[in-house]
Protein backbone atom coordinates (compact mmCIF):
# COMPACT_ATOMS: atom_id res chain seq x y z
CA UNK A 1 0.00 0.00 0.00
CA UNK A 2 1.42 3.15 -0.93
CA UNK A 3 0.55 6.53 1.41
CA UNK A 4 0.31 9.67 -1.03
CA UNK A 5 2.18 13.09 -0.08
CA UNK A 6 0.50 15.20 2.14
CA UNK A 7 0.52 17.71 -0.14
CA UNK A 8 -0.89 16.05 -3.46
CA UNK A 9 -4.06 17.96 -4.26
CA UNK A 10 -7.16 16.54 -3.06
CA UNK A 11 -5.53 13.80 -0.69
CA UNK A 12 -7.16 13.37 2.38
CA UNK A 13 -3.35 13.40 4.04
CA UNK A 14 -3.93 14.36 7.53
CA UNK A 15 -6.71 13.96 10.35
CA UNK A 16 -6.92 15.95 13.23
CA UNK A 17 -8.70 15.22 16.50
CA UNK A 18 -9.92 18.06 19.17
CA UNK A 19 -11.89 16.99 22.58
CA UNK A 20 -12.22 18.36 25.93
CA UNK A 21 -9.10 15.46 27.70
CA UNK A 22 -6.39 15.05 24.89
CA UNK A 23 -4.27 13.02 27.40
CA UNK A 24 -7.30 10.60 27.30
CA UNK A 25 -7.82 10.01 23.95
CA UNK A 26 -4.18 9.96 23.20
CA UNK A 27 -4.27 7.16 25.69
CA UNK A 28 -7.57 5.52 24.12
CA UNK A 29 -6.59 5.89 20.65
CA UNK A 30 -2.72 5.13 21.18
CA UNK A 31 -4.33 1.76 23.30
CA UNK A 32 -7.07 0.89 20.63
CA UNK A 33 -5.05 1.59 17.06
CA UNK A 34 -1.62 0.55 18.17
CA UNK A 35 -1.03 4.31 16.86
CA UNK A 36 2.45 6.05 17.88
CA UNK A 37 2.66 9.65 19.30
CA UNK A 38 5.78 12.07 19.33
CA UNK A 39 5.83 15.37 20.50
CA UNK A 40 6.62 18.00 17.85
CA UNK A 41 8.10 21.66 19.02
CA UNK A 42 6.02 24.33 16.70
CA UNK A 43 7.55 27.72 15.74
CA UNK A 44 6.00 29.64 18.56
CA UNK A 45 7.28 27.33 21.38
CA UNK A 46 4.38 24.90 21.82
CA UNK A 47 4.07 21.46 21.01
CA UNK A 48 1.91 19.32 18.96
CA UNK A 49 0.82 15.52 19.51
CA UNK A 50 1.73 13.84 16.06
CA UNK A 51 0.00 10.74 15.41
CA UNK A 52 2.47 7.83 13.75
CA UNK A 53 1.92 4.85 11.61
CA UNK A 54 4.93 3.04 11.48
CA UNK A 55 7.51 5.78 10.07
CA UNK A 56 4.79 8.18 8.65
CA UNK A 57 2.76 11.10 10.38
CA UNK A 58 -0.47 10.98 9.49
CA UNK A 59 -2.56 13.09 11.98
CA UNK A 60 -2.26 14.72 15.60
CA UNK A 61 -3.65 15.70 18.47
CA UNK A 62 -5.07 19.37 18.71
CA UNK A 63 -4.42 21.93 21.88
CA UNK A 64 -7.96 23.41 21.02
CA UNK A 65 -10.16 21.78 23.18
CA UNK A 66 -13.68 21.24 22.03
CA UNK A 67 -16.87 20.08 24.35
CA UNK A 68 -17.54 16.55 22.72
CA UNK A 69 -13.83 14.51 20.83
CA UNK A 70 -14.35 15.20 17.33
CA UNK A 71 -12.21 14.32 14.08
CA UNK A 72 -11.30 16.45 11.53
CA UNK A 73 -10.01 15.34 7.98
CA UNK A 74 -7.74 17.49 6.34
CA UNK A 75 -7.77 17.70 2.62
CA UNK A 76 -5.39 19.20 0.53
CA UNK A 77 -6.04 22.48 -1.61
CA UNK A 78 -4.12 24.48 -4.18
CA UNK A 79 -5.72 27.54 -2.50
CA UNK A 80 -7.50 27.20 0.79
CA UNK A 81 -9.00 30.83 0.08
CA UNK A 82 -10.44 29.68 -3.27
CA UNK A 83 -11.68 26.47 -1.36
CA UNK A 84 -13.75 28.30 1.10
CA UNK A 85 -15.31 30.50 -1.49
CA UNK A 86 -16.64 27.34 -3.67
CA UNK A 87 -18.16 25.91 -0.40
CA UNK A 88 -20.07 29.08 1.15
CA UNK A 89 -21.41 29.02 -3.14
CA UNK A 90 -22.46 25.76 -2.54
CA UNK A 91 -24.54 26.29 0.74
CA UNK A 92 -21.76 25.04 2.68
CA UNK A 93 -20.59 26.66 6.44
CA UNK A 94 -16.81 28.52 7.72
CA UNK A 95 -16.70 27.10 11.15
CA UNK A 96 -12.71 28.54 11.51
CA UNK A 97 -11.41 30.97 8.98
CA UNK A 98 -8.64 30.86 6.76
CA UNK A 99 -5.74 31.26 9.06
CA UNK A 100 -1.80 30.53 8.73
CA UNK A 101 -0.08 28.20 10.84
CA UNK A 102 3.57 29.32 10.76
CA UNK A 103 5.20 26.49 9.84
CA UNK A 104 2.44 24.51 8.59
CA UNK A 105 0.64 26.24 5.77
CA UNK A 106 -2.91 27.93 5.25
CA UNK A 107 -6.05 25.96 6.63
CA UNK A 108 -9.80 26.47 6.83
CA UNK A 109 -12.43 24.66 8.71
CA UNK A 110 -15.45 23.89 6.82
CA UNK A 111 -18.50 21.79 6.89
CA UNK A 112 -20.69 20.68 3.89
CA UNK A 113 -24.42 21.68 3.34
CA UNK A 114 -25.62 18.31 5.74
CA UNK A 115 -23.15 19.88 8.47
CA UNK A 116 -20.15 17.28 8.09
CA UNK A 117 -16.87 18.64 9.41
CA UNK A 118 -13.65 18.69 6.90
CA UNK A 119 -10.76 21.20 7.26
CA UNK A 120 -8.98 22.08 3.79
CA UNK A 121 -5.21 22.89 3.78
CA UNK A 122 -2.37 24.65 1.44
CA UNK A 123 1.16 23.34 3.18
CA UNK A 124 3.73 26.15 3.25
CA UNK A 125 6.20 23.50 1.45
CA UNK A 126 3.63 23.57 -1.59
CA UNK A 127 3.95 27.84 -2.25
CA UNK A 128 6.19 28.83 -5.31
Amino acid sequence: MSILKMSAIGNPGWIGYSGPDQAKAQGFYRDVLGWSLEEMPMQDGSSYTVIKVGDTAVGGFSSMPEAAGAWTIFVTVPDVDAAVAAAESADGRVLQPAMDMPGVGRMATLSDPDGARFAVITYESMAS
